[in-house]
Order: structure tokens, then sequence, then C-alpha cells
């Protein structure tokens, strides 16, 4: 497999194959709302655009970054959301990093969005659609991020070598800056126990796969058996 690992300014090309990596925390907190029972999560361009979905389906969920705002439901934290009953619902996301990367890959075929939480299974189905050619898009920091990179070379590893050990990988992330600024509570909207969270390894047996649903991108899960 050819994988390639971009920072979303350098994305000059639509891949066929993209796998948009957000540790902390954009796509930890999405496979946390699938376990939560959420049906699908619609992938926000901006706040106001959030704001407007969330006008128009008062139902939806909708969490940003940072600290609560008003119109807005819960915060981009895995740890805050784990203990809320998302049955059925629809969230809708707008973070930073995550969801920016998502839309920049939009009209890539195949587009999955992954961290540490759903690796394997992100891995598996790609040995599965036998990608050749994937583009990791390392969100954080203009790909700088090293939790994103950690675990975007974690699973391109995975894909060809099943044997791969995560430690090193998981190690690194522990000791990123984003680490570092969660845990000192830097980070607006945060929990203690995020960082441990988006480092659980494989904690969800589903990818997270993103596509065109009318107007909208919206990411589903993807079970793998």
């Amino acid at each position: 497999m050819d994988a390639r690992f971009l920072a979303i300014p350098d994305l000059v090309d639509t891949p066929p194959v993209a796998v948009v990596i957000d540790v902390m925390r954009a796509y930890t907190v999405a496979a946390w709302a699938f376990a939560q029972g959420a049906e699908k999560i619609v992938l926000a361009e901006s706040l106001d655009d959030a704001l407007a979905l969330k006008a128009r389906h008062p139902d939806w969920v909708a969490l940003k970054d940072g600290p609560p705002a008003p119109g807005f439901d819960a915060v981009n934290s895995p740890s805050m959301l784990r203990s809320v009953d998302l049955g059925g619902r629809t969230v809708v996301q707008k973070t930073t990093a995550g969801t920016v990367g998502a839309l920049a890959v939009k009209d890539a075929p195949l587009v999955l969005c992954a961290g540490f939480v759903v690796a394997e299974a992100t891995a598996r189905l790609l040995r599965e659609r036998g990608s050749d050619q994937v583009t990791f898009v390392v969100t954080g920091e203009d790909g700088r991020a090293d939790e994103d990179l950690a675990c975007a070379q974690y699973i391109a590893r995975r894909v060809t070598e099943a044997d791969t050990d995560a430690t090193e990988f998981l190690r690194r992330g522990a000791e990123s800056r984003a680490a570092a600024e969660l845990l000192e509570g830097v980070r607006h909207g945060s929990h203690p126990d995020d960082v441990a969270l988006c480092l659980e390894l494989d904690r969800f047996p589903f990818a997270m796969v993103a596509t065109w649903e009318g107007s909208l991108m919206v990411l589903r899960p993807h079970p793998m058996p």
C-alpha cells in the first residue's frame, strides 16, 4: 500500500482513499457518540452552519470545540459524552481540525475518519477494500500533531503488517502536545479523562465512513465482523 501522510493545507488533489485522523479529540468523540447510540454525525463546515442545522432540527445534538456555548448541546470531550444517551439521535459536529480535514477530502471516493479507538477496524476496512493508495490526513497542528501522525502510521502499518505492535505509537500519543494541554486543562471544554479515552486502542469494533447524503457530509459507523 502506498501511504501518504499530509496536512490539510497540503491536500492539492482528490485522493482515491482518504483516512482523516483526529485522535484528540474529534474522531474519538465521534466513535463514542456512535457507541452511545447516535445514528449519524453531520460534519458541519462552520459554527454558524452547525447552529443553522440545529435550528432546523431542534432534536439534533450539536457539539463543538471549546467551552459550552449558546445553541450547542455538548462539547468535544469523550469523557463528557460517554454518559449521554444518544439513542437514534443525529449529532452535528464542528471542530477546529477534524471536521475541517474530512471536508477537505469530501470528494474522495472513500473517506474514513479515525483515531486509535477504531484503528484496527479502519485497517481491516482498508484491507477489505484492497486500497493501493491511501492518503492519511494528519489534521492537528497543521500536520505536526504527533498523536495524529502516530495513529496514521500505526493504521498504515496494520494494513500490511497485522502483527504491528501499538506500544510505541501510543507512547507518542501520550507524550504529544495535545495530551499535555488536555491534562493541564489548557484546552477549554475538556475533562482529565479525555487523554486516556483517546488512547484506548480498538475500543470500538467499527470503522467510520463519511459520505455525501444530499447536501450534507455524514459520518456513519461501519461494523467490522
